[in-house]
C-alpha cells in the first residue's frame, strides 16, 4: 500500500490510518481510496480492532479529490469509473471510524471526514466545499451530510459559494466533536478511540447501525430498528458480562462476543 499507512494495533484495541500523500496534501486519487476501502474492510475483520482513527499529517486530512484524473473525464468516462462505489464500502463499515483532522479538510477531504462516525480538529482544521470554484458540485456526499450536520442555510452559502470555514466555527455549527490544539489532535482522537474501545464491540457495532439508520427513516422506523438491534445485544455474552459487572461494581472484561 503506497499511499495509505496502516497499523492496525496503534494502542490496545484501536487502529490508525494515515493517510500518506504528503506532497499533493493528500489528495484522495483512486489508488488511495481503494486502498482505504480494502484497509478498512480488513480492519472490520479484524477481531482485535475496536475502533479506527483516519488522520493525514499537520497540513492537511486530505485537500480535495485528484483534480488530474478528473479533468480531461466526460459525463460517460465518470460513470465507467464508478468511484463512488468505492465511497460506499467505506460508508459501510461497522466498527467505530474516527477522523482525526488537521489543517486542510477541502472538497473529497471534508466529505471523507464526514464518513466517519465523528472528528476530532485540531485549531488548524479548514473545512470547505469548494467545487464550485472549478464548476462543478460536491459527488461524495457533500451536499447530503453537511446539510444534515449544519442545516440547509449553512450548507448552502458553503457550497454555492465555496467558502471554509475553521474549526472553531464548524464546532459551533455541530459538525465536529471537538477543537483541541494541533499537537494534540492526533492524541486527542485515539483517546476517544481508546474510550470506545474500552466497551462492548458488539454494542458498539449495533448502536452506530441504529444512529446512521435515523437519517434514512422516519422515527417510527428508526424507533423500530433501535428496538430491534437493544433486544440483539442480549443475545452476546458482553451484555451478561457487562451487567454483571455493574452488579458486582467492578469493570467489565468484554471479549466481543
Amino acid at each position: 500500500m503506497d499511499f495509505i499507512n496502516v497499523t492496525p494495533n496503534y494502542q490496545p484495541h484501536v487502529a490508525l490510518i494515515a493517510l500518506n500523500r504528503p506532497k499533493e496534501l493528500n489528495a484522495l486519487n483512486l489508488q488511495l481510496m481503494q486502498e482505504l476501502k480494502l484497509a478498512l474492510q480488513a480492519l472490520d475483520n479484524d477481531d482485535t480492532v475496536r475502533a479506527i482513527v483516519l488522520t493525514g499529517n499537520e497540513k492537511a486530512f486530505a485537500a480535495g479529490a485528484d483534480i488530474k484524473q478528473m479533468a480531461d473525464k466526460t459525463a460517460v468516462d465518470m460513470l465507467k469509473i464508478d468511484q463512488f462505489s468505492t465511497w460506499d464500502q467505506i460508508r459501510k463499515t461497522r466498527k467505530p471510524l474516527i477522523a482525526a483532522v488537521s489543517g486542510f479538510a477541502l472538497g473529497g477531504g471534508c466529505e471523507l471526514a464526514m464518513t466517519c462516525d465523528m472528528i476530532v480538529a485540531s485549531e488548524t482544521a479548514m473545512f470547505g466545499q469548494p467545487e464550485i470554484k472549478i464548476g462543478v458540485m460536491p459527488g461524495a456526499g457533500g451536499t447530503q451530510r453537511l446539510t444534515k450536520a449544519i442545516g440547509k442555510a449553512r450548507a448552502m452559502e458553503m457550497v454555492l459559494t465555496g467558502k471554509f470555514i475553521d474549526a472553531h466555527e464548524a464546532l459551533s455549527f455541530g459538525l465536529i466533536n471537538k477543537v483541541v490544539p494541533v499537537e494534540m489532535y492526533l492524541a486527542e482522537a485515539l483517546n476517544l478511540a481508546t474510550q470506545i474501545a474500552q466497551m462492548s464491540p458488539i454494542a458498539a457495532m449495533l448502536a452506530k447501525e441504529a444512529i446512521n439508520r435515523s437519517f434514512e427513516t422516519h422515527l417510527d422506523e428508526g424507533l423500530h430498528f433501535e428496538r430491534k438491534n437493544f433486544y440483539l445485544t442480549f443475545s452476546s455474552e458482553d451484555q451478561t458480562e457487562g451487567m454483571q459487572a455493574f452488579v458486582e461494581k467492578r469493570k467489565p472484561n468484554y471479549q466481543g462476543k
